[in-house]
């Protein structure tokens, strides 16, 4: 009994299941309705297991099938198969918001799946898509085309060869030669996706996006299509003006002019050929305005050299015509043969005017020069350094580098220093001038030590070394013996030596990492 009871309760359940099953494979595979067929005819010899209807009169053939309804001119219904072929003046409603035209269709009730054809227009809420061949999967909610579409929006007209329409998800995919025209700009790339209810667009190939006043390049990003914003984040570059700025990410505002990077950055400026490296930036092209930090540097452009200038933070400001560079705290330069730091640098790009400001040091050749503030100036024409210019404190320091016995030092109120071929050649300190010199003959035999005070002195230098010295009113001045020129007297008052901080070359001149 117990047995059987069993028995009865499996059969019971297999039912069940049987029922469920053929339910849900019915529910999927609803029959296609016809609610007004207009003219009848059967050719079972061209067209064999089809219903032909045609509009008459009253109007055209309406077909249903699940919550969509279909009008055309002609329907070829082949019922045992549960698929339909219509051509003329095609219409399909979908629920409240999708529509579709197009010259025929082919339709499969089983599998959902539509093909329409020849001047084909899918419409949901405001959103357009054309096509000449578009396939719609109903069971899916997913349209896509192969030959070719156009999508057209509030805002923008998009074109590309393929593309896929998430008709739920309100997004669209597209690929190869996709376009997009808006009134304020224009957008090419290999691969995108759509969001029509955002304006969002997603970068993911080569794509260029070309503004009133800017270009965007990215192989990787974000574009809000509405705002004109948007960032890279592979391979990015953007024109802004006169700059062209690239980083491993960039982003953009066309509203605000503004544009920042992320990670080996380079912003070129095209006019003054500078460039501005770092590891952030930011541009704000309507004020013509850069700042950079993150071990960030400039290198500007002279005859046949660059002048590279670090700090922790770099600012650019003034139009094309007066541009004026800025660097603050722990500010250093080089280039070929000189070097210097300091506080604060600022350089003045039209004029080629450097200003070192807050305990500047610089060396040239064998000769480190320091003072309170310094200006290094250079030929605008030939872009060669042309003087120097050093107000208060002067002081002018080198080694002895023939037997080590001390250093040379001149010093003044102020300093003039005229360059050749980018070295220093002469020296004038003028006021309050004194100076130790270690002299030679020339078998380079030690014959003395000048000390010497008055109101003007002039070196002429080659190579960094003193090759010459004059001295101007009010000399007063002896040559010691070296045995017996006074210890207290080889430095003079306000001698410093800074060898240890000399930048040698360009892997000197960032010395913190983080900056």
């Amino acid at each position: 009994m117990l047995l059987a009871n069993k028995h009865f309760k499996y059969r019971w359940l297999v039912c069940l299941y049987l029922i469920g099953l053929s339910t849900n494979i019915l529910g999927q595979n609803q029959k296609i309705d016809i609610l007004y067929g207009g003219n009848f005819k059967k050719d079972e010899a061209q067209y064999p297991g089809a219903s032909i209807f045609t509009k008459d009169a009253n109007g055209q053939v309406q077909f249903r099938h699940q919550g969509a309804d279909m009008w055309c001119d002609q329907a070829f219904l082949y019922a045992d198969e549960n698929r339909i072929y219509a051509e003329g003046n095609i219409y399909l409603e979908q629920g409240d918001t999708l529509k579709l035209w197009s010259n025929s269709i082919s339709y499969n009730g089983n599998s959902r799946l539509l093909k329409s054809m020849g001047n084909v227009r899918m419409l949901k809420d405001t959103t357009s898509l054309q096509s000449d061949t578009l396939y719609f999967n109903r069971e899916d909610q997913m349209a896509y085309y192969n030959t070719g579409g156009k999508i057209i929006d509030s805002k923008n007209v998009l074109t590309s060869k393929f593309g896929t329409y998430f008709i739920d998800e309100k997004k669209y995919q597209f690929d190869q030669k996709v376009h997009i025209d808006n009134p304020e700009y224009t957008l090419d790339s290999d691969k995108l996706t759509y969001y029509t209810d955002t304006k969002y667009a997603y970068l993911n190939g080569p794509s260029t996006i070309v503004g009133e006043d800017y270009q965007f390049y990215c192989e990787k990003g974000f574009y809000n299509t509405e705002l004109q914003k948007g960032y890279g984040n592979k391979n990015t570059e953007i024109h802004y003006s006169d700059r062209i700025i690239n980083g491993d990410s960039v982003y953009f505002e066309n509203a605000t002019s503004f544009a920042s990077a992320t990670n080996n950055i380079r912003v070129l400026d095209t006019i003054n050929q500078s460039v501005i490296r770092s590891n952030y930036a930011e541009v704000w092209k309507a004020i013509d305005s850069v700042f950079a930090t993150k071990r960030a540097v400039a290198i500007n452009v002279l005859q046949n050299d660059s002048l590279y200038i670090h700090g922790d933070t770099l600012f650019v400001t003034g139009t094309k015509e007066n541009r004026i560079l800025k660097s603050y705290r722990n500010s250093r330069f080089f280039k070929t043969g000189m070097s210097g730091i300091c506080d604060t640098i600022k350089y003045i790009q039209t004029e080629d005017i450097t200003e070192l400001i807050g305990e500047p040091v610089v060396w040239n050749g064998e000769s480190q020069l320091t003072g309170d503030k310094m200006w290094i100036l250079s030929d605008p024409e030939t872009q060669k350094l042309d003087s120097l210019i050093v107000e208060s404190n002067a002081f002018v320091v080198s080694k002895d580098t023939i037997n080590n016995l001390g250093f040379n030092q001149a010093k003044g109120l102020d300093l003039g220093g005229k360059f050749i071929d980018n070295a220093l050649n002469q020296i004038k300190l003028h006021k309050n001038t004194e100076l130790i010199y270690y002299m030679y003959d020339e078998n380079q035999e030690l014959f003395g030590v000048n000390k010497t005070i008055c109101s003007e002195i002039e070196l002429q230098l080659e190579n960094g070394d003193i090759t010459d010295i004059i001295f101007r009113v009010n000399t007063d001045g002896t040559i010691y013996p070296i045995e017996q020129f006074p210890e207290e007297m080889k430095k003079l008052e306000g001698f410093i030596w800074r060898e240890e901080e000399r930048i040698y070359s360009l892997d000197d001149l960032i010395i913190d990492s983080a900056n």
